[in-house]
């Protein structure tokens, strides 16, 4: 038998505004889509916003349905609509912010497992790793600087 250990590595920002300008106002771009998501049910509201290496920024708000599991996650609204209008583009950077009607989440809020899941792809897809950054409604952001850290033992193509 033998251990592996897996480390990763994340930056700590104490709020969105230690962020540098560029991230901050993709971050505050992902606040304004998440106040529009569409969380009846949850009443659990999360915004996206990616930027593309052409600069042209894509949003996405979860976006729920009574017959479950048929609602989508905003990091999969943004990013599968990313993927069909600029088929061609790459991921610099996603920023993602959740918050609850209910309660402060004011810790960082990572995406669920199958965002996670497609976010490798696109990232496996580019040939190169996509900045994520994500926080709560307030408080501390971070940032990974790719996927992996997310998902480290990441499922791609080459498995199949």
């Amino acid at each position: 038998m033998k251990e592996i250990s897996i480390t990763t590595k994340f930056t700590t920002f104490d709020s969105i505004n230690d962020l540098a300008d560029d991230v901050k106002s993709l971050m505050l771009e992902a606040i304004e889509i998440r106040k529009k998501a569409y969380a009846p049910y949850s009443k659990f509201r999360v915004g996206v916003a990616i930027l593309l290496d052409n600069g042209k920024i894509v949003l996405g708000s979860n976006q729920e349905n009574a017959a479950y599991p048929s609602g989508l996650c905003a990091e999969r609204v943004a990013i599968f609509q990313a993927g069909a209008v600029y088929p061609e583009a790459k991921i610099i950077r996603m920023a993602i912010t959740a918050a609850s009607d209910t309660n402060t989440t004011a810790a960082p809020i990572p995406p669920c497992g199958a965002c996670r899941q497609s976010i490798a792809e696109y990232e496996f897809k580019q040939e190169t790793p996509i900045e994520i950054y994500f926080m709560g409604e307030i408080g501390a952001v971070y940032k990974s600087d790719s996927l992996k850290n997310l998902l480290p033992f990441m499922f791609d193509k080459n498995f199949l």
